[in-house]
């Protein structure tokens, strides 16, 4: 259905008639040059009143308690199965604001951009940006753009702040999880890291890995409306996978972790390519997944509703928190036995997010 979409937004999103066909160093001298590319893309499709206003800030109104981030995406290829970096960008920062709780509003995006970056794919990208935005219900509000000597960069570099406001009803923080906390993930894991490795390993399988990037703002409100806080931590696993991110917590918050290899879901072709690259699920970056730390009493119906959700389907209980072995995670394995589960020590798949 996302692949749908974006071709649809395509269709809509007609490039203009354009006297360059790439991006040059002149394009990032704040001259004629830049107001050519700005005016000819960034401002007509992402067009807003507060944008539209082009300050060197932004001027918005927002009232209660809000949640602040930003991210640098650089990922290569810059189109890969299920997504690409525009569409990948907006939705990073979009689910780190849903983790802390928030409803997102406002973005700025920037570019660093290398000279002999072709239009059109320029042009993708922009469209990926205004799709994303439109699917999540968010604004970009503020920008800049760069351009660096070829060489220099890897065709495109985007970083994307962004802010929200904090649900009335969340309490999300690492100190609230306790002992009989259940633990939930979203759907399957891996599939963002091996779309990305299979495009680069020129790896074929009987269907194609699709990146699982997407936006998860409004399934985490839903689910925050419905329980509130009894939902104690909501995380996004990208980069370091899930493995990396259960022990940081099981470290901040010295409770022990324990999880099952069984319980995970995964797609079979993922699960065929992780091993035929010698890759650890588990260590793998995602890009639309979540693992939500929540209160046993509640831990059924929370999956259940999950379910329900366009971005839960595959969701599951993969393990709980314990009193026992506390900072270590331990991980029953898939023939019974138990193995202690460590961060990631280097980097398993780089420029992956």
């Amino acid at each position: 259905m996302k692949n749908k979409n974006a071709v649809k937004m395509q269709v809509q999103c007609p490039m203009p008639k354009l006297d360059f066909d790439v991006i040059t160093l002149g394009h990032g001298s704040g001259g004629i040059l830049t107001n050519k590319l700005l005016d000819s893309g960034v401002f007509d499709l992402l067009s807003n009143p507060i944008l539209n206003e082009r300050h060197d800030g932004a001027f918005i109104e927002m009232h209660g308690k809000l949640a602040f981030s930003t991210d640098s995406f650089l990922v290569s290829p810059i189109f890969f199965p299920g997504g690409d970096i525009g569409e990948l960008a907006v939705n990073g920062t979009v689910n780190d604001l849903a983790m802390c709780g928030a409803i997102p509003k406002y973005l700025s995006l920037s570019f660093i951009i290398e000279e002999g970056l072709k239009m059109t794919e320029f042009w993708k990208i922009l469209t990926s940006i205004k799709f994303a935005c439109e699917k999540a219900g968010v604004q970009v509000v503020t920008g800049d753009t760069k351009v660096v000597e070829k060489g220099k960069g890897d065709k495109i570099f985007i970083n994307t702040s962004g802010i929200g406001t904090i649900h009335p009803q969340a309490n999300i923080r690492a100190k609230n999880i306790k002992a009989g906390d259940k633990i939930i993930v979203s759907g399957n894991i891996a599939s963002h890291g091996m779309a990305i490795m299979s495009v680069r390993e020129g790896l074929d399988f009987d269907s194609e890995i699709k990146s699982d990037t997407t936006n998860l703002n409004h399934t985490i409100i839903k689910l925050i409306s419905e329980f509130g806080d009894r939902i104690h931590l909501l995380t996004d696993p990208t980069r370091g996978g899930i493995a990396t991110v259960l022990k940081e917590i099981a470290l901040s918050t010295e409770h022990g972790i324990a999880i099952s290899q069984n319980d995970f879901p995964i797609d079979i072709q993922v699960h065929s390519a992780c091993e035929l690259l010698g890759l650890d699920p588990l260590y793998v970056a995602n890009e639309g997944l979540f693992l939500s730390f929540v209160d046993a009493s509640i831990a059924d119906d929370f999956l259940q509703l999950l379910q329900e959700d366009e971005n839960g389907i595959n969701a599951k209980i993969i393990g709980s928190v314990v009193s026992e072995h506390p900072k270590q995670v331990i991980m029953e394995s898939a023939i019974g036995g138990k193995r202690v589960v460590s961060m990631l020590p280097g980097e398993q798949l780089p420029r992956i997010c």
